[in-house]
């Protein structure tokens, strides 16, 4: 079985080949199967795991283990009993910006699906990143992120009651909490101190989300401050690592 070599800009060097030229099997069984879902093009529907295994010859487990990838990568996507080809991923600025802003951006439709909202006493470390004391009283919104109604993540955001001291009665979960803080409360956004790193879900997170616990996950911790400098909000974002990806602009 011949393999691709040197393939676009921004793919691995000679697709991934080692330089002694061997390549296990399932990769090139990807390699050939990343091609034809090009030539599919989205929702394109997958010949069977056994219609390509017979076509590749090599074994079911082979095809199914090149499948995986491709599935994790988000190349491909379950449908029913069958594998379609998924859409691009989607792409959120690194800035001031929020998800429903970036969604629609790119065509698609945002939003969001309350799980939780909460009010409780802040812990020293939680108070110490809104600026306030130990005790005081921290809103907890925790929502399913959407995108034309598709699961993609998960969002924890958690804001000072003293802040937002009406959230539970005049505001709609489903609606943008950026907006909200701008227009209604009057409250304009500074800057904001933010990390990223991938995780595996805990099996609340996958069934919230809809995804197996094996899948990677890229989990976005904010820390936003008002145009004054004061902490603003503590936000902690879980997006599916196979729809979802982060650009940014560099000067």
């Amino acid at each position: 079985m011949d393999h691709p070599s040197y393939p676009a800009p921004g793919a691995p060097v000679r697709a991934g080949v080692p330089e002694h030229g061997r390549v296990p099997k399932y990769y090139a069984v990807k390699a050939h199967v990343a091609r034809l879902v090009e030539e599919l093009g989205e929702g394109g529907a997958l010949p069977t795991e056994r219609d390509l295994a017979v076509r590749y010859e090599v074994s079911r487990e082979t095809v199914r283990q090149a499948l995986r990838e491709l599935l994790l990568e988000g190349r491909l996507r379950r449908q029913g009993r069958g594998t379609v080809v998924a859409g691009p991923k989607l792409e959120q600025p690194l800035a001031l910006a929020s998800y429903t802003e970036g969604v629609r951006r790119q065509g698609r439709t945002p939003g969001r699906r309350l799980v939780t909202l909460e009010r409780f006493a802040a812990p020293a470390p939680l108070a110490d990143d809104l600026g306030l004391a130990a005790g005081d009283d921290v809103w907890h919104m925790e929502r399913v992120l959407l995108a034309d109604d598709e699961r993609i993540g998960l969002e924890s955001t958690y804001v000072a009651v003293a802040r937002a001291p009406r959230l539970d009665a005049e505001f709609d979960p489903d609606s943008s909490f950026y907006a909200y803080l701008r227009d209604r409360l009057g409250a304009g956004f500074g800057d904001a101190d933010e990390r990223i790193e991938t995780v595996l879900a805990t099996p609340r997170e996958a069934l919230l989300i809809g995804t197996p616990p094996a899948l990677p996950m890229l989990l976005l911790h904010r820390l936003s401050r008002d145009a004054e400098g004061r902490p603003l909000e503590r936000v902690r974002s879980l997006y599916r690592g196979d729809r979802f990806s982060f650009t940014t602009r560099l000067g």
